[in-house]
């Protein structure tokens, strides 16, 4: 909210427009720009944008540590970014933001699911989800995958998921209803293909994930984005539940970002070689892959969704 305030000095008034920002710390901070009238004009709300923008991304670097990945240029960018989505977000009627997520929803569930093996095209999703018809000649399993994959979104966009053990085992079940895989953790060993690393065994996984989620909820001092990227990796060597794990885990990632304010992303299936690749670099423990990976994914997704998105609307 901008306001005007005056100011007398040497017996001149000045006219000034302030804007207060509260930093994540908790600290408020004042901003202001001298102007010779009171009118809130298209250049001030951009002058205030940048401004804070750069306030905050100030915040950014003394809250994260930077390294080789997440290096002082990359997290100032990404809080430009959070900035530049909590703008694109608010100025959206509400009619907007939920074609906005829809979209979002469609394009991320046909991709998370197509990186599966699900067949459905993205027209098929998109009658799945928003017209309650069954394509004609698809497998029932990967019709109420699709299906059961737009509670769990929505709720992520609305941030009604934590990361948390409770959380990912009821986002499971969510995603796995009258699909006749069990729920809960996994009783039998699983296996990946493609990949030499050895899951953690039925009996081990309740100790490791609640290591993990110990973790993820101790470190503050790793970027929001790469303690996802780190997250997602250890969750998927896991591998909890018997099936949904790829799916369960890209939704984490998401409930990470979506939860401090950063826009969500998608990993494409068009990509799936150099994702997998990256995950089996993070089993021989080469994590600034999967962070490169993930970091690149982030910011596509961003400027080819999001912003092409605000741009139309213009």
């Amino acid at each position: 909210m901008v306001y005007f305030s005056e100011k007398e000095i040497n017996g001149r008034k000045y006219l000034y427009a302030v804007r207060s920002v509260r930093l994540v710390g908790g600290k408020v901070v004042k901003l202001s720009k001298l102007v010779g009238e009171r009118e809130i004009t298209p250049e001030l709300k951009k002058y205030f944008e940048e401004k804070e923008a750069g306030v905050r991304s100030k915040e950014a670097l003394s809250m994260f540590k930077a390294d080789s990945v997440f290096t002082a240029e990359q997290i100032a960018k990404l809080e430009q970014a959070k900035q530049e989505y909590k703008r694109i977000v608010s100025r959206l009627s509400k009619k907007q933001l939920q074609d906005l997520f829809d979209r979002f929803t469609v394009n991320f569930t046909y991709e998370s699911n197509a990186l599966e093996g699900n067949s459905l095209t993205l027209k098929d999703v998109a009658i799945v989800m928003f017209e309650g018809k069954m394509p004609s000649g698809k497998d029932l399993r990967e019709v109420y995958e699709t299906r059961n994959s737009r509670g769990v979104v929505d709720l992520i966009l609305k941030k009604k998921f934590g990361v948390s053990e409770k959380e990912a085992i009821k986002m499971h079940k969510m995603l796995v209803k009258d699909m006749g895989v069990e729920t809960g953790y996994k009783k039998i060993p699983n296996f990946l293909l493609g990949r030499r690393v050895e899951t953690t065994p039925p009996e081990k996984v309740a100790e490791e994930m609640g290591k993990l989620f110990e973790w993820f909820g101790r470190e503050k001092r790793m970027h929001p984005l790469q303690k996802a990227a780190r997250f997602h990796g250890r969750f998927e060597q896991i591998h909890p539940f018997d099936d949904g794990n790829g799916r369960v885990g890209r939704f984490l990632i998401n409930v990470a970002l979506a939860n401090k304010g950063y826009a969500p992303l998608i990993i494409r299936k068009s990509q799936r070689i150099a994702y997998l690749k990256c995950l089996q670099d993070f089993d021989n423990g080469y994590k600034t892959n999967l962070e490169m990976f993930i970091l690149e994914k982030y910011k596509s997704t961003f400027e080819k969704f999001f912003k092409v998105y605000a741009k139309y609307l213009k």
